[in-house]
């Protein structure tokens, strides 16, 4: 009977019932297709040309074009028609912002794309091709514009005093840019950064960052990097920036051996000295009065001609600069008696000694 039932029972209807579906499900597609293609995003810079594509597809031809029109639809949502074709009466641009600058690639309803030349920041909007069609009215289809500028990137050290406060010792920009820069600070010095932005009237932003730290002598010459990230780049902008610290001169005196004895010729002394800016002046003083005649000063250097009793003295080395002055001293002690080595004067000693034991 099961045999029966399956014979009297073809399973066509069930099959024919999809093949209705699959027709109207495709039927529903085409009907919501969009009549109107274009592209839905392009991106161009100031200066270059960009085109809108346009076409209409009807599908079965059963739709009367009439008349077609791109309006542009800034940020702000004005809404401005900007280029009209009609076959019977021709072309139009009636926007005067964009006369000179936009023409019709085909001089046809059915592919109306334009090309917008010599562009401007301010020409970023939604561009939509709108058809006045019959029957069934008004077809469009809309394409975004987006304007992108690549930013104008700076970068500077600003001279400051060395101190015990936080002061800007560096400036970073990246100036005019669409969409917004970032800016990074790569810095062993231990600082820290602030960024702020400014808004211009076509859309651009400009971003400004300044690196502050309390600024010691050690900084001097150290460096910080300032990195620029923006979209229309292609790797970061990188900008390294060596510090500069002024500090008052730091001064020492070197070249004194202890061994200062009668006699003895040519002793030095140097005076040296870390500043910023460099010194501008070097002055060798003695705190007993006028420096002794057998002293020879020549620049940072002091020479003792010949040590006498008069150079049992201190001796004063002060350097000036712009920001000041900074000295420092050392005391030269004349012995009477000078040896070879260690060993002479162990035997001089108890030489001395076993005499006043005779005594």
């Amino acid at each position: 009977m099961a045999r029966d039932y399956a014979a009297r029972c073809p399973v066509y209807p069930m099959r024919n019932a999809w093949l209705v579906a699959v027709a109207v499900l495709l039927a529903a597609q085409e009907i919501g297709a969009p009549k109107v293609q274009v592209a839905e995003e392009l991106e161009a810079y100031p200066t270059e040309s960009v085109e809108l594509s346009c076409q209409f597809n009807d599908g079965g031809g059963l739709t009367k074009l009439t008349q077609v029109s791109w309006i542009w639809e800034p940020s702000d949502g004005h809404r401005d028609n900007i280029a009209v074709y009609h076959p019977v009466y021709g072309q139009s641009f009636p926007n005067v912002a964009f006369k000179d600058r936009v023409v019709f690639l085909h001089n046809s309803l059915e592919n109306p794309s334009i090309r917008i030349s010599n562009l401007r920041m301010s020409d970023a909007g939604r561009y939509t091709c709108e058809y006045a069609t019959y029957p069934t009215g008004n077809e469009q289809g809309t394409t975004t514009l987006i304007m992108l500028s690549k930013p104008k990137n700076s970068a500077n050290g600003v001279t400051v005093q060395a101190g015990t406060k936080s002061v800007v010792v560096a400036r970073c920009e990246a100036a005019d840019a669409k969409p917004a820069a970032t800016i990074e600070w790569l810095a062993p010095v231990g600082g820290n950064h602030s960024t702020s932005t400014t808004s211009g009237p076509d859309g651009t932003v400009t971003v400004r960052s300044e690196y502050r730290l309390v600024p010691t002598p050690a900084d001097n010459g150290r460096e910080v990097i300032c990195r620029v990230n923006q979209k229309t780049q292609k790797q970061p902008w990188v900008y390294p920036i060596k510090l500069s610290v002024e500090y008052l001169p730091s001064v020492s005196i070197e070249g004194y051996d202890h061994n200062w004895y009668v006699g003895r010729s040519d002793a030095t002394l140097v005076c040296l000295a870390n500043a910023n800016p460099e010194p501008t002046t070097i002055t060798w003083t003695a705190a007993s009065g006028p420096l002794p005649e057998t002293v020879v000063v020549e620049g940072n250097k002091l020479t003792v001609r010949k040590v006498d009793d008069a150079v049992n003295t201190t001796f004063i080395c002060e350097v000036k600069n712009r920001l000041g002055s900074s000295r420092n001293q050392i005391t030269t002690v004349v012995i009477e008696l000078h040896f070879q080595n260690p060993r002479e004067f162990i035997y001089s000693l108890r030489a001395n000694m076993m005499g006043e034991q005779r005594l």
